[in-house]
């Protein structure tokens, strides 16, 4: 494998656009990512696309790939769409750094695009609910909130963890998304009316959960020693890693740690020669707040059953040691599906190149970490400059 570099990112606001298709969206996070390639953009270098979606609503489930990118004249390319649940955007990229690095190709478009608020709520929950289990969740009435909200009840038994510890996983990322323009909730929200919330799947609430979102992310991903033609400041995937598990929370062996996600980090840790501790700062899957404290564990930051810890000491605060979702997360960011794995790409390109704004923290190598479902693929990728 050749080592390869992003050499620009950029995606649309996320929230409700209800004036916009996935074409419109797909197309304004087009825009902000070669605006981003700062010598200069021409599409003809491009030579592939992959595309994730879920197609929630089901528009487009038909050639989705070709449909985005022939909107934006790109036609020609070989383009895919790739549906991994909420991880389709986390293995587009797989895909384009497996496509770049193998030499198969040299310039490779990674996005994502969902629209999701078109659909009632009860719609809503059965697209939601296909990144389950069908025949032993779904249709047994089991939600997604319901499958996290188990393993949360297991977690607050098994450790010292209190609701409290979850509740202040929203604040502080709603403390990052209101100065995040691009988020969904651009507000912050105090502890108070985060452990207050009405209840949706006992013991989460309201706040322990990501809401649904229209929103679309591109990258741009080439060989990394060419990538100072496009950039003077290039950022490298140094690591990079992929992995799956069984979908039903009782095939697994324990439900407070995803073997995805341990497999995923393991690859990408090994391939870029780092460990945990090398970690400046980090985009983490909290498509509820359980998930970002057991992605904590599951990706070495903390021991098993101390991830509570974290954010107990405010260590993932924009001012601790190891910031994490400096871009709102999920929670206040936006989880539009298919793009959520490229929109953390987009914050980890914005900080290493310290374009993030009021968001801004310190560091030269970062992580992020896309989960799909309730744990059934995930992906992991490392980022590093030039120190």
């Amino acid at each position: 494998m050749r080592d390869v570099a992003l050499v620009g990112a950029g995606q649309s606001p996320y929230g409700e656009h209800p004036d916009a298709g996935i074409k419109e969206l797909f197309e304004s996070a087009y825009d902000a990512m070669v605006e981003s390639v700062d010598r200069g953009f021409d599409a003809d270098v491009l030579d592939g696309a992959y595309v994730g979606s879920l197609g929630v609503g089901g528009y487009q489930l038909g050639i989705t790939g070709a449909s985005l990118t022939s909107h934006l004249g790109l036609t020609g390319l070989p383009v895919q769409r790739v549906e991994n649940a909420c991880a389709s955007g986390g293995f587009a990229l797989l895909d384009a750094v497996h496509a770049v690095g193998s030499g198969a190709s040299d310039a490779v478009l990674a996005g994502g695009v969902e629209k999701m608020l078109d659909l009632s709520g009860d719609r809503s929950k059965y697209w939601l609910g296909v990144s389950g289990d069908t025949e032993y969740e779904r249709l047994a009435g089991m939600t997604f909130a319901g499958v996290y909200a188990i393993a949360a009840q297991r977690y607050l038994h098994e450790t010292d963890a209190e609701h409290e510890h979850l509740s202040r996983v929203a604040v502080k990322n709603h403390e990052n998304g209101a100065v995040n323009p691009k988020a969904q909730f651009q507000r912050e929200v105090s502890l108070e009316k985060a452990q207050g919330a009405p209840e949706i799947a006992d013991p989460l609430n309201l706040y322990d959960a990501c809401p649904t979102t229209d929103g679309a992310a591109c990258a741009m991903v080439v060989p990394a020693d060419e990538a100072h033609e496009y950039t003077d400041d290039p950022v490298y995937i140094t690591g990079f890693g992929g992995g799956s598990d069984h979908l039903a929370l009782h095939d697994r062996d324990t439900i407070t740690s995803l073997s995805a996600v341990r497999e995923a980090a393991n690859d990408a840790y090994d391939r870029a020669g780092r460990t945990a501790d090398d970690i400046d700062f980090a985009e983490v899957h909290d498509c509820f707040t359980i998930a970002e404290l057991l992605a904590y564990e599951d990706l070495g930051f903390a021991d098993r059953g101390e991830g509570w810890r974290l954010i107990d000491e405010g260590r993932t605060r924009r001012d601790g040691d190891l910031p994490v979702n400096t871009s709102g997360g999920l929670k206040s960011k936006g989880h539009p599906l298919g793009a959520t794995g490229i929109g953390q790409v987009v914050e980890v390109f914005d900080q290493l190149r310290g374009d993030a704004g009021e968001r801004q923290v310190d560091g030269s190598v970062a992580l992020s970490h896309n989960v799909g479902g309730s744990g059934g693929a995930a992906t992991v990728f490392i980022y590093e400059v030039d120190a």
